[in-house]
């Protein structure tokens, strides 16, 4: 397995920089008694490191014990910086140059400090140990963007029942913060010492010597930046990026990020243009105002489809059907790992090739196009239907910003009997609900709907206890139980008269959890449904054409014959002629799929590149074989790594 190796320069640093560790301790009793505190940490990080290993193993899969072995020696360099960068008002006060320092309550006090920082980031890396698995990322600052609105009210509802369905997590978290308490306790304290004049100006060089020192293993070395997510990539792969950095080390690191800092690969646009062009022309042929309703599903992954997934799961029998009176695309991929970051790709064609989410980043503001606002200018009535909370990830400003004229949620359904208790309205109610709305809606319309059982903790109500069976998955009862909410609605809308004349787009906001090494992998983590359903035409049939959410929106369009050019990231996958393929972000690292290749760019650089139509789980690196396929990769990736920060930065995205 390629990239678990350290190139010389950074084994040479991570060598000295570890060496210089124990060095302190020959400065004096003080600074030794430091560094044996702070040196309690490391082998904490190291357990929690391996605990995120155990509980993530599947995605980690191919990782031999020597390799994990190495990755534990190399995240000392992220460990070390991390606990300086926690701890550095801890060390600044444990090394005042005045007497008091040696007074029991100043002693108490330093004890406590430590005690709490610590305590922090170790329920950093404990929660991750399961949320990971939701986002495929170590946790980001995006995660404090929930703590306002709507969005706070969700998480401190929830928390209860998170805390309930991992409790492990809480006690392992306690466990550890109860270790590091009584270790500091048991390790010696510094020796007093006789003030004088000249005992001050010693303790104050001390001070600044190794205050400085600090800063020198935060920022990783003497080089011009400090260390960062993005220098994982020199030491492992990107696959092992997660495992080798620590929770609260991506936290603190992307707190400190402004904004996109732009990328110029190409000065010439028109080059840069042939690779990606947002600018979409307008159709001359006649605009068919038809209806447009897309219905985003919640966490449902190509796994849970049998039949586009090739397992015949029997999860969803009604979308399955439905499938077979479809155009459906199996190489279909979402564009993140979160409703945040879905629901403005799957509508907008915005996607989040950065490490925060558009609705929460300080662009979020910008001016966009949407299908909801291009169809509004041309006569459409728009509306947005979430279940949820009011203000449940942003969404019902989303809405707004993205020009949809009416927000439905769970104020606005306004019966409390169908809460689940979690999330919002159970998704059979809501969808029947959804109906009769469309019904009273002028037409033509566009809508949309974004479902919410199928999402963690995958309740059930409690009427149909016992009645979808239970799988391999937690979230597979809550799959079929929205499968059967889905056809619920069909059956009502199919007795409405705007049904015949509606467009429907039918996908997942992203993919769900996973045991299938294929599904956990690279390829599958992402891989969706989208589905196009017109009833009674011919758009029916499988298509492999490669597909991702950001092409909705040029798809819908270039099938209604639009009449208008606009601006859209993606391609529509009945334009032929144009380039299909998918792109994703995750942790510094940037994913292209296109023809059957696939390849990650980082750290400026292709850095892989496998043909998985022979090779789904990716194990045999092609770059020597295809160097055209590799070069070819690496420009495209450029073109629209610059294309989406030229105009997310410029607000130039309509």
């Amino acid at each position: 397995m390629r990239g678990l190796k350290i190139i010389n320069g950074n084994k040479n640093k991570l060598s000295l920089y570890l060496l210089a560790l124990p060095s302190m301790k020959n400065l004096n009793s003080n600074t030794g008694a430091l560094l044996k505190k702070l040196s309690l940490l490391l082998p904490v990080y190291a357990a929690c490191r391996l605990l995120f290993y155990a509980f993530n193993h599947t995605y980690f899969s191919g990782l031999g014990f020597g390799k994990l072995l190495l990755v534990l020696f190399y995240g000392l360099y992220f460990d070390a910086s991390t606990i300086i960068l926690l701890n550095f008002l801890f060390i600044a006060l444990f090394l005042l140059p005045f007497p008091f320092r040696e007074k029991r309550a100043w002693q108490n006090l330093l004890r406590w400090l430590f005690g709490i920082v610590n305590s922090v980031g170790l329920l950093a890396n404990c929660a991750d140990l399961v949320y990971f698995q939701f986002t495929l990322k170590r946790t980001t600052a995006d995660v404090f963007n929930f703590f306002g609105g709507g969005i706070g009210n969700d998480l401190f509802r929830l928390l209860p029942q998170f805390l309930a369905d991992y409790w492990y997590v809480f006690i392992i978290w306690a466990a550890l913060t109860w270790l590091i308490l009584i270790a500091y306790r048991r390790t010696a304290e510094a020796k007093p010492v006789e003030w004088n004049r000249k005992q001050y100006i010693r303790q104050s060089m001390i001070m600044l010597l190794n205050l400085g020192l600090a800063v020198v293993i935060y920022r990783g070395g003497f080089q011009l930046r400090p260390i960062g997510i993005v220098n994982a990539g020199e030491f492992v792969e990107s696959k092992y990026v997660p495992l080798l950095l620590n929770s609260p080390f991506s936290i603190m690191k992307t707190m400190e990020v402004q904004g996109i800092e732009p990328k110029i690969y190409y000065t010439d646009e028109k080059e840069m243009r042939m690779l990606i062009n947002p600018r979409h022309k307008a159709e001359t042929t006649g605009f068919k105002k038809l209806n447009v309703f897309v219905i985003a599903l919640e966490s449902f992954s190509k796994e849970y489809i049998g039949a586009i997934n090739g397992r015949k799961t029997g999860d969803t029998p009604f979308l399955d059907s439905l499938i077979g009176e479809s155009l459906v695309f199996t190489n279909a991929f979402a564009n993140g790992k979160r409703s945040i970051e879905g629901i403005p790709a799957i509508v907008a064609g915005i996607p989040s090739w950065s490490d925060e989410a558009f609705i929460t980043s300080r662009y979020g503001n910008n001016q966009v196009n949407s299908l909801a606002s291009l169809l509004k200018a041309e006569g459409y009535s728009t509306s947005f239907f979430h279940g949820g909370t009011n203000g449940t990830m942003g969404f019902d400003a989303f809405a707004g910003l993205a020009g949809y004229d009416h927000y439905y949620g769970r104020t606005e359904y306004n019966n409390e009997k169908d809460y689940d208790g979690n999330w919002g309205i159970w998704d059979e109610e809501f969808l029947r609900y959804t109906a009769k709305m469309l019904d009273k809606q002028p037409q033509p319309f566009f809508s949309t709907v974004f479902t919410l059982t199928s999402h963690h903790p995958y309740p059930i109500p409690p009427k149909y206890k016992g009645r979808f069976k239970e799988g391999a998955l937690e979230i597979d009862k809550t799959i079929r139980y929205s499968d059967f909410a889905l056809q619920q609605f069909f059956e009502a809308a199919k007795k409405m008269p705007w049904f015949s004349n509606t467009l429907f787009v039918l996908t997942a906001d992203h993919t769900g959890i996973s045991n299938d090494p294929f599904f956990a992998g690279r390829l599958g983590n992402f891989s969706i449904p989208i589905i196009y359903y017109l009833p009674g035409s011919g758009l029916k049939g499988i298509d492999s054409t490669f597909t991702q959410q950001i092409d909705i929106l040029p798809s819908v369009l270039d099938y209604l014959d639009y009449p208008k050019p606009y601006f859209a990231y993606g391609n529509s996958v009945f334009d032929r002629a144009a380039s299909h393929y998918a792109f994703t972000y995750n942790s510094g690292c940037y994913e292209l799929i296109e023809n059957y290749f696939i390849s990650q760019y980082a750290d400026n650089r292709e850095t892989d590149l496998y043909y998985f139509k022979n090779d789904s789980t990716l194990k045999t690196d092609v770059r020597e074989q295809h160097r055209s396929m590799v070069s070819y990769m690496e420009r495209k990736s450029r073109a629209i790594i610059q294309t989406y920060q030229q105009s997310i930065i410029n607000n130039k995205m309509h």
